[in-house]
């Protein structure tokens, strides 16, 4: 039976979608192609009608994991004051709900280590989206000069990344917890101004 390209275009989703899950849980190493195929509900005959190699599909799969935590931020940062958006996005980030369910969250936490010892389409894949990300946070800092706007973001996504990891690597409890609540407090702090001291001008004080 010969299915059309609309078809087809389907399928590649499906698999690209539910690998990137796959992946956000067991880590780009823990699986093989039959496993990706495997998680849309396919067998691993079909593969190369749809990818060049593993590579291709991991890659893929990244960029679609990276885009729905892009997207997410979106939403979560459209109806809020420049004030309160980056708190919102760090609060959400760092919060025990996004620390017990990898699956359909950020996937750095489980993918930055595996990419990095994998071949350069993977690399590609993760910097390219990555610097979207950067984007999304440099919006989000409207007062400052965009290179150190930039440079804020970059850090606060870096805390925020290694914060889940430690969080995770813990296993649920107070450590875990507080982990997430240190990391919400210096992501939050790298984007405050530290205050002037006031001046003493009566006459009298020292």
């Amino acid at each position: 039976m010969r299915y059309g390209e609309n078809h087809r275009r389907r399928t590649h989703r499906r698999i690209v979608e539910n690998a990137s899950y796959g992946l956000r849980q067991k880590g780009a190493k823990g699986l093989s192609v039959i496993d990706l195929m495997k998680l849309a509900g396919l067998t691993h005959g079909g593969f190369y009608n749809h990818f060049e190699s593993r590579e291709a599909l991991v890659g893929e799969a990244i960029a679609f994991a990276m885009d729905q935590t892009t997207e997410r931020w979106k939403t979560l940062t459209k109806d809020k004051t420049n004030g309160a958006r980056l708190e919102t996005l760090v609060a959400d980030y760092l919060s025990p709900r996004h620390r017990d369910n990898p699956k359909h969250g950020c996937p750095l936490p489980t993918l930055a280590v595996d990419v990095a010892r994998s071949g350069p389409s993977e690399q590609q894949a993760l910097a390219a989206k990555l610097e979207r990300m950067i984007d999304v946070f440099v919006g989000l800092l409207p007062d400052e000069q965009p290179r150190q706007a930039r440079q804020i973001a970059t850090g606060v996504i870096a805390t925020l990344v290694g914060s889940i990891v430690l969080s995770r690597g813990v296993g649920v409890g107070k450590l875990s917890d507080g982990i997430l609540a240190a990391g919400r407090m210096t992501a939050c702090g790298r984007t405050q101004k530290p205050r002037r001291r006031a001046t003493r001008t009566m006459r009298g004080d020292k």
